[in-house]
C-alpha cells in the first residue's frame, strides 16, 4: 500500500495518539508515528507540540525515518528555536557518521535551519564537511554557504568559508566546482560590489574542464559565471569559445541558451574577417532552430531569446526564414513572435517569400493575428525598398475584401509607406477614399485623414472628405482631433479660397469648444501664424517631412548590448533589464558586452581615427562600473610601484579628443547661439590664428575681455575632515583635505595614535576610481607614532592608476595598513583638485563646441545667496582653474562664458549669469555642458565650493 493513506484519516484530538506511538520501542510503528505527523503537517494542521518527540527519533540508522524527522525540524525550528538547539548535537554527531549520505543530509539541514542562536554551532560540522573525503559531501557544504551567508554574512566571511569555497574551485569533482560556482554567485549577486568570483585564466580552465563532466544544472551554473568574464584578448576568447560550442548539442534548453549567451557575449571580441568566426556564426543557427520544435512556453521562451539575436547579428539565421512560418496550430503568443523575427529577417533574397506567407496570413480567422501580418506587410515594404510596390499592390488586394479590420490596418502602414516614398504610390489615394465610411479606428481615421490633408491638391473633393470628419469633431479621440486640425490647415494653405470657412471653424473647435491643452494649444498656434504671416505659416505647416527609418521598434542599442548579457533569463523574455523588474536592494549589476580588443579591431587607435569622426564611436569617457570590478580586499598593499606607461583602453583618456574632432569644419558653419544671441563665425582658413582673426559683428562685443585677470594664487582647499574615527581603526584617527597647487595634487592627511601601543609600518592604497586618482609615492611616517602623538603628511597623487566608474563619481575606497591591522574607509574628493591649469579654450574653439554638443547635455543650475561681482567671481573661479574666454553684459547681466579640463581630458563649458547692480539678487545661474553629463553635478558643487569660499 502507498504513503497516501496517510493523508485520508480525519480523525479528531490524534496529537495525543501520535506521542504515544512516537515515543513507543518498536521501530516500525515509530517511523509510522513520523510519517503521520509530516502528512498532519504537509495538509496544513499544527503539529508543533509534538517537537521534542520527533527529535527524540532522530537517534537512529533509518536513513528514511532520518529524513522525514529532518524535513520536521525544517518546518518549526523558526517558531521552536529553544527547543531546536536539542537537535544541534544530533547534528554534529550526524557530520561525522560513516555513511556520507547523512553526513550529507545532515548539513543540508543544518543550512534550511534560518535560527540566529543554531547558527554559530554550525560552523565546525560546515568546515569538516568543506573538507569532506566523500564529494557528495563537499558538494552540499558548498551550497550550505551561501543558505548561511543569507542568514549571517558577517560570520560566513569571519570564519573564512568563503576561502574555502574558492578553493573548492580546483576541486577534482566536477559536481563539487559546479555547486561552489552556484554558491559564489549567489552570495556575489547579493553583494555586487565584492570581488567573488575573481576569474583568471587558470580558474577559467578549471571550470572548462569541468563543464564537460557535471549534471545540466552544474553546466548552467559554470556557463553563466563564464559570461562574467572578460577575456584578456582575442585568441583567449576565440579558445573558451571553442570549448564551450559543444554544449550547444545539449538536450537542455537552458545549457544551449547558456552557451549561445556566452559565445554572442565573446564574439563582440573576435575580428569579423577570421575564418573562425564564419564557422562560429554557422554553428550557431541549428541548436537555435532546434529549439523551436520544443513544447509552445518552451518556443515562446526561445523566440524573445532569438529576436535579441537576430536584432544584434541578423547574419546567424539570415538562412533560416523557413523555421519561422506560422504553423496553424501555433498558440497566438508563438505566432506574433514569429512574425516579429520574419520581419526583421527580411531582406531582397526573402522577400518574394516573406510576402507570399503574408498575404496568407492576412486571410487567418484570428483579428489580433491578421492585423500583425497586415502591419508586417507595411513594415516590408519600408525595409525592403525594391519590395515596397508588391506589397503596396497586396495591401490594395486586401482592402478589396472589404474586411472592416483589416481596411483598417492597411491604410494605417499606407500612411507610413506614404512617409517613406513621397510622390510615388499616391495613385492609390483613390482606392483609400472609397473605405473612408467604414472607419471606425481612432489610428486608422487619423491615417486617412493624414493622407487627404498631406495630398488635399491631388484630391478633388478634399474639403468634402474632411466635413464629413468634422461632425462628430468632439467625440472623437484626441489623436484624430489633432490630426484633423493639421489636416484642414493643410488644406486651407493648398486651397485658401475654397477653405476659409471650414478652417474657421476647425480653429474655433479646437481652441474655444475644447478643454484639451494640447489641441488649444496647437490651435492657438496655427490661428497666430495664419492670421500674422501666411508664408511662415506655410513654411511651418507644409514643410518637407524626414523619411522614417526602416525598424522603428528596434531596441535601443546599449539596452540590447546589456540584454544579450542576460539570455536565458527572464530579461530576455520580458526585454527589460533586471533593474526594471527586480524589487528590493540585491544589487543589480549592470552587465555589458566586452569592448573589441586592439587585434580585432583595424589598425587605427583612437588617436588616428579620422577627425571628423561622429562623437557616437569615441570611447567612453568614464568606464562603467559594470567594465571592471574592484575589491580593496584583494589590496596589495606594498609601495607603489612608479607609474608603467598604460595601455588599457579604458584608461587612454587623455589623448583622446573629446569634442569629436573635426572642429575646423564646424568653423564655417553659423553656430547656434549661446544665451540666445546668434553668432557668426569667420571661415578658420581666412586669417592665421596667430595674427587674431577679424571677429564677425555679433562676437565683437561678446568677446571684449581684458587680457589680465588675476594672478594664480592656488585653488581652494577645504579644512580638514575626519575621514577615519579612531574607534573604527583600533586608535588611529585618520583626518585629512585635498589639494592642488601648481598642477600637482595631494591628499594631506593628519593621523593621530589614540591607542595604548606604538604604531609603525604605514602604506596606503586607493582602489580604482572614476579619475584614476593613485597614491604617486609610498605613505613615509619616518618614525614611529607614539601613544597620542599627532603626525601631517602630504600624499603626493597621480591620475594614472586604474579606472573605475564610481558612484558617487567623486567616491575614493583607500585603504591604510600599519602594524596592528588594514583599515578601511572612503571619502569624496572635490572636482576642482582635477582641473588643470591649460583648461583654457581659444574663443571661436569655444563657440563650435559649444554648438557641437548636443543640446540634451546642457544643465541649469542655480547658485544661492552669492553677492559677487564679474570681476570677483572670475578672479576666485581662475585660481581654481576656471578660466573665462569671453564677458558680455546683456540687460544688465554679467554673461561670463568659461571653460575648464579635466586630468582625463573632458571638456567642460560655462555659462555664468551674475547681476551685479541687483544687491537684492544674489542668486547666480550656471549652465554648463559636457560631453560626459554625469560630471556636471560634480562640477556645479565645484562651482558653488569656490564661489562661497
Amino acid at each position: 500500500m502507498t504513503d497516501s493513506k496517510y493523508f485520508t484519516t480525519t480523525k479528531k484530538g490524534e496529537i495525543f495518539e501520535l506521542k504515544a506511538e512516537l515515543n513507543s520501542d518498536k521501530k516500525e510503528k515509530k517511523k509510522e508515528a513520523v510519517k503521520k505527523v509530516i502528512a498532519s503537517m504537509t495538509v496544513g494542521k499544527d503539529v508543533s507540540a509534538l517537537f521534542p518527540d520527533v527529535v527524540n527519533c532522530m537517534q537512529t540508522d533509518n536513513l528514511e525515518l532520518k529524513k522525514l524527522v529532518y524535513l520536521y525540524l525544517m518546518n518549526y525550528a523558526k517558531s521552536q528555536p529553544d527547543m531546536a538547539i536539542m537537535a544541534v548535537n544530533t547534528f554534529v554527531k550526524d557530520c561525522e557518521d560513516p555513511n556520507p549520505l547523512i553526513r550529507a543530509l545532515a548539513v543540508r539541514t543544518m543550512g534550511c535551519i534560518r535560527v540566529d542562536k543554531i547558527t554559530e554551532y554550525l560552523c565546525e560540522p560546515l568546515r569538516k564537511c568543506l573538507k569532506d573525503e566523500d564529494p557528495y559531501v563537499r558538494k552540499t557544504a558548498a551550497v550550505c554557504v551561501a543558505k548561511l551567508h543569507d542568514i549571517n554574512a558577517q560570520l560566513v566571511e569571519d570564519q573564512g568559508f568563503l576561502d574555502t569555497l574558492k578553493d573548492l574551485i580546483s576541486d577534482s569533482n566536477p559536481m563539487v566546482v559546479a555547486n561552489a560556482v552556484a554558491a559564489l554567485s549567489e552570495i556575489a549577486e547579493s553583494h555586487p560590489s565584492s570581488n567573488l568570483l575573481d576569474l583568471n585564466p587558470q580558474s577559467i580552465n578549471k571550470l572548462l574542464t569541468a563543464l564537460n563532466e557535471c549534471t545540466e544544472w552544474g553546466q548552467i551554473f559554470i556557463l553563466d559565471c563564464l559570461a562574467n568574464y572578460t577575456p584578456k584578448d582575442d585568441r583567449e576568447a576565440q579558445s573558451i569559445c571553442e570549448r564551450v560550442t559543444p554544449r550547444l548539442s545539449h538536450a537542455n534548453s537552458a545549457v544551449v541558451l547558456s552557451a549561445v549567451k556566452v559565445l554572442m557575449k565573446f564574439m563582440e571580441m573576435l575580428s569579423k574577417d577570421l575564418d573562425y568566426y564564419g564557422t562560429l556564426l554557422k554553428k550557431l543557427a541549428p541548436p537555435l532552430v532546434t529549439l523551436l520544435s520544443a513544447e509552445p512556453e518552451l518556443q515562446y521562451v526561445a523566440l524573445r531569446n532569438i529576436n535579441l539575436i537576430v536584432q544584434k547579428r541578423p547574419e546567424i539565421l539570415k538562412h533560416e526564414m523557413k523555421v519561422f512560418f506560422v504553423k496553424y496550430n501555433d498558440p497566438i503568443y508563438v505566432k506574433l513572435e514569429k512574425l516579429d523575427i520574419m520581419i526583421r529577417l527580411a531582406s531582397q533574397a526573402n522577400i518574394a517569400q516573406v510576402l507570399a506567407e503574408l498575404k496568407e496570413y492576412a486571410t487567418e480567422v484570428d483579428v489580433d493575428f491578421v492585423r500583425k501580418a497586415v502591419r508586417a506587410i507595411g513594415r516590408c515594404a519600408i525595409k525592403v525598398e525594391q519590395s515596397a510596390e508588391r506589397c503596396v499592390s497586396t495591401l490594395l488586394d486586401l482592402i478589396q475584401t472589404k474586411v472592416n479590420y483589416v481596411v483598417q490596418e492597411a491604410i494605417v502602414v499606407i500612411k507610413d509607406i506614404f512617409r517613406k516614398y513621397p510622390n510615388k504610390y499616391e495613385s492609390v489615394i483613390a482606392t483609400l477614399c472609397e473605405n473612408l465610411d467604414s472607419l471606425d479606428e481612432p489610428e486608422a481615421r487619423a491615417a486617412m485623414i493624414w493622407i487627404v490633408g498631406e495630398y488635399a491638391e491631388r484630391i478633388d473633393n478634399a474639403d468634402e472628405l474632411l466635413e464629413s470628419f468634422l461632425e462628430g469633431f468632439h467625440d472623437e479621440s484626441t489623436q484624430v482631433q489633432l490630426q484633423l486640425l493639421t489636416g484642414i490647415v493643410k488644406l486651407f494653405l493648398k486651397k485658401p479660397t475654397e477653405t476659409q470657412e471650414l478652417v474657421q471653424q476647425v480653429l474655433s473647435l479646437a481652441t474655444q469648444d475644447s478643454d484639451n491643452p494640447d489641441l488649444r494649444d496647437r490651435g492657438y498656434i496655427y490661428w497666430r501664424l495664419l492670421s500674422t504671416d501666411p508664408v511662415a505659416a506655410k513654411e511651418v505647416v507644409l514643410a518637407e517631412k524626414p523619411l522614417i527609418s526602416e525598424e522603428t521598434d528596434l531596441i535601443e542599442p546599449t539596452l540590447l548590448d546589456e540584454l544579450i548579457c542576460y539570455i536565458g533569463t527572464l530579461a530576455s523574455v520580458y526585454h527589460k533589464p533586471p533593474s526594471a523588474f527586480v524589487e528590493g536592494g540585491r544589487g543589480v549589476v549592470h552587465k555589458s558586452l566586452p569592448p573589441r580588443t586592439a587585434s580585432s579591431e583595424s589598425a587605427e587607435s583612437p588617436e588616428t581615427a579620422p577627425a571628423g569622426a561622429p562623437p557616437g564611436e569615441q570611447p567612453d569617457v568614464i568606464p562603467a562600473q559594470g567594465d571592471l570590478l574592484g575589491d580593496l580586499l584583494n589590496l596589495d598593499l606594498g609601495p607603489p610601484v612608479s607609474s608603467p606607461p598604460l595601455t588599457t583602453s579604458s584608461v587612454q583618456m587623455g589623448a583622446v579628443d573629446l569634442l569629436g574632432g573635426g572642429l575646423d569644419s564646424l568653423m564655417g558653419d553659423e553656430p547656434e547661439g549661446i544665451g540666445g544671441t546668434n553668432f557668426v563665425a569667420p571661415p578658420t582658413a581666412a586669417v592665421p590664428a596667430s595674427l587674431g582673426a577679424p571677429i564677425g559683428s555679433g562676437l565683437s562685443d561678446l568677446f571684449d575681455l581684458t587680457s589680465g585677470v588675476g594672478t594664480l594664487s592656488g585653488s581652494y582647499v577645504a579644512p580638514k575632515a575626519v575621514w577615519l574615527p579612531a574607534m573604527k581603526a583600533k586608535g588611529l584617527e585618520i583626518s585629512g583635505t585635498f589639494t592642488r597647487q601648481v598642477g600637482s595634487i595631494s591628499m594631506d592627511l593628519q593621523l593621530t595614535n589614540k591607542a595604548l601601543q606604538v604604531m609603525t609600518d604605514f602604506a596606503i592604497q586607493f582602489n580604482r576610481n572614476s579619475f584614476g586618482l593613485a597614491p604617486a609615492a609610498p605613505l613615509q611616517v619616518h618614525a614611529p607614532l607614539s601613544p597620542n602623538q599627532t603626525v601631517e603628511i602630504s600624499l603626493p597623487l597621480s591620475t594614472v592608476g586604474s579606472v573605475m566608474k564610481m558612484e558617487p563619481l567623486n567616491n575614493l575606497q583607500v585603504a591604510v595598513k600599519n602594524n596592528i591591522d588594514v583599515f578601511y574607509f572612503s571619502t569624496l574628493y572635490p572636482l576642482h583638485i582635477l582641473f588643470v591649469e591649460d583648461g583654457k579654450m581659444d574663443r571661436q574653439m569655444f563657440l563650435a563646441t559649444w554648438k557641437d554638443i548636443p543640446n540634451e547635455n546642457e544643465a541649469q543650475f542655480q547658485i544661492r545667496d552669492c553677492p559677487l561681482n564679474a570681476e570677483a567671481a572670475t578672479s576666485k573661479l581662475q585660481s581654481s582653474n576656471i578660466f573665462t574666454v569671453a564677458k558680455r553684459n546683456v540687460e544688465g547681466q554679467d554673461m561670463l562664458y568659461q571653460s575648464l579640463k579635466l586630468t582625463n581630458g573632458i571638456w567642460v563649458l560655462a555659462e555664468l549669469r551674475v547681476q551685479p547692480g541687483n544687491p537684492s539678487c544674489t542668486d547666480l545661474e550656471l549652465s554648463l555642458k559636457c560631453r560626459a553629463p554625469e560630471v556636471s553635478q560634480h562640477v556645479y558643487q565645484a562651482y558653488e565650493t569656490i564661489l562661497k569660499n
